[in-house]
């Protein structure tokens, strides 16, 4: 018999799994500020698929493992399982967000080299930021570390270098890692304008979320601008 398939609801995804695969349906929802600034438009869901599946398969052709298998409907992408290690791992090449209140640099000022941090994923707690000590508390070990890290700065290697031949600056982004069934690490989640600072090249204009969340201007037109600057990324 076949059992049934297991659901999982969050702010901007439904994961469905049926057995070693799962199906990753984006949802039209906008949240900022832990939840508390909430909206929606048409087509949101469907503009992240398309630019996760587009920079998820750049990535493949370039040597990183993730979790994309296809592509099901303009909102759900097919994955492999997972057993998500429990970090958001944040590339920083530029000065934004909470960078701002924890460096003497101005900003939207160009780092002098990527910067990594690591957050521990904790409703609970807030999603606090952490060093290699914390996250042996948990269990994740330096090898782990050294290892999601080398893989976050090769991503962001990738990504800036296509980004930046369509226009676009890759300021900054949110990335999460599992485990596969074999035990090898590789990328998982979403790449998309809810988990990156997008700006525009020649005037810093945000084409990402921070458009909603600070109010910025139409935040359809900006994921829409985004969407059709990474359709011509050479893949």
């Amino acid at each position: 018999m076949t059992s049934e398939p297991i659901i999982y609801e969050g702010k901007a995804k439904i994961m469905k799994i049926i057995g070693d695969i799962a199906e990753m349906t984006f949802k039209d929802s906008l949240t900022a500020f832990n939840g508390k600034k909430r909206s929606s438009f048409d087509g949101k869901g469907a503009i992240n698929a398309e630019i996760s599946y587009i920079l998820f398969k750049l990535l493949e052709k370039h040597g990183v493992n993730t979790h994309l298998l296809s592509r099901k409907d303009e909102k759900t992408l097919v994955v492999k399982k997972l057993e998500m290690i429990p970090l958001e791992v944040v590339v920083r090449n530029y000065v934004a967000g909470s960078l701002r209140r924890r460096v003497l640099l101005e900003e939207k000022s160009k780092l002098p080299f990527p910067i990594v941090e690591l957050y521990y994923k904790n409703d609970e707690l807030g999603d606090p930021m952490i060093n290699s000590y914390h996250a042996r508390l948990y269990g994740i070990s330096e090898d782990t570390i050294s290892e999601i890290e080398d893989k976050a700065l090769r991503v962001n290697e990738i990504l800036t270098k296509a980004l930046e031949s369509v226009g676009i600056i890759l300021a900054d982004f949110k990335l999460e890692f599992g485990y596969y069934k074999d035990g090898k690490i590789i990328l998982g989640d979403e790449i998309s304008p809810d988990t990156c600072r997008f700006w525009d090249k020649e005037t810093m204009r945000s084409l990402d979320k921070d458009v909603f969340r600070f109010d910025l201007g139409d935040v359809r037109k900006a994921y829409l601008e985004a969407l059709e600057r990474i359709r011509n990324v050479k893949i």
